[in-house]
């Protein structure tokens, strides 16, 4: 006889669930066989605290990337057919990249996710600012740069209403002239020095909390000044 099929199920939300969420959604991808999950990245630390977020117990292997100037690359493959389709229902699915949109997430745990997301495709970018210093040698500044990327222009746009309706930063929305490798441009949100601050400040709300350890580290120096 074959096998029954088991109930969907609705996970609970949580801290650590959220971040993987936020994860998944870029660095994430669903087999078309309706049960496995793979989460890939360059970053070792990254893969092992979306491990530690889901408590599984599979093993992680590592192959040289063909997308990252030859370095190892990381992967945790997963199976659980309630899961998957928990993943289906909340926005998720194969082949996300040009058509992901919004995910079903509680606002409670937006900011986890929103971290999971800076993790996995976005960026904090520092720098000094000399272009001035022709007119006057003291006109150096920290230029600071919170940056969001996608494929889907539905999904940044999602991405971007949510962060004006919960954290109260504006940003500014962008199409890169930067292409992928099937010459699709990437949307982008980015946000100026004052509004990263106040962003990271809402993303990085306490200690101890599930992150791209290389990331907080960055933030954490303005962080600690603001």
């Amino acid at each position: 006889m074959p096998k029954a099929k088991l109930l969907d199920k609705d996970f609970e939300w949580s801290t650590e669930l959220a971040y993987a969420v936020g994860l998944l959604v870029t660095d994430g991808n669903l087999s078309r066989d309706g049960q496995h999950v793979t989460m890939r990245s360059v970053d070792l630390q990254l893969i092992k605290t979306f491990k530690t977020c889901l408590d599984l117990k599979n093993k992680i292997g590592s192959q040289v990337s063909q997308h990252k100037n030859g370095k190892l690359s990381y992967r945790l493959q997963f199976g659980g057919a309630q899961f998957y389709r928990w993943l289906m229902k909340i926005g998720l699915f194969p082949a996300k990249t040009y058509t992901i949109e919004k995910i079903l997430i509680p606002d409670q745990y937006f900011v986890d996710f929103l971290r999971g997301h800076l993790d996995g495709d976005g960026s904090i970018t520092v720098y000094q600012d000399r272009y001035n210093t022709f007119k006057n040698p003291t006109y150096i500044y920290t230029r600071l740069w919170v940056r969001f990327i996608s494929a889907s222009p539905k999904h940044i746009d999602w991405l971007h209403g949510s962060i004006k309706r919960l954290c109260g930063v504006h940003g500014h929305r962008a199409q890169s002239k930067i292409y992928d490798d099937k010459h699709v441009s990437i949307s982008i949100l980015k946000f100026g020095k004052k509004e990263s601050i106040r962003l990271l400040q809402w993303i990085y709300y306490k200690k101890d909390l599930p992150c791209l350890l290389r990331k907080r580290e960055i933030a954490d120096k303005f962080l600690l000044r603001a």
